[in-house]
């Protein structure tokens, strides 16, 4: 199982499932990270949180423990 903190900067992925449950699930599907989406990693700050992604035409910012639940191929 590969996630979305494991991607690098530049990769295009698609999310397979998410992780996690109640309202950390809700809040992640709120910004728009769903089952078939297609994301690319912009950038990693230098310790690693936060994770910047392009998604469905926005930029977005969210934390690697919020990216451990986001499983991508």
């Amino acid at each position: 199982m590969k996630t979305l903190r494991q991607a690098k900067i530049g990769d295009k992925v698609r999310v397979v499932k998410l992780h996690g449950e109640g309202a950390v699930k809700r809040r992640i599907m709120d910004m728009g990270i769903t089952k078939g989406v297609e994301i690319t990693v912009r950038k990693v700050a230098p310790l690693g949180d936060p994770i910047e992604i392009s998604i469905r035409g926005y930029e977005l910012s969210i934390r690697k423990a919020d990216a451990e639940m986001i499983e991508i191929e």
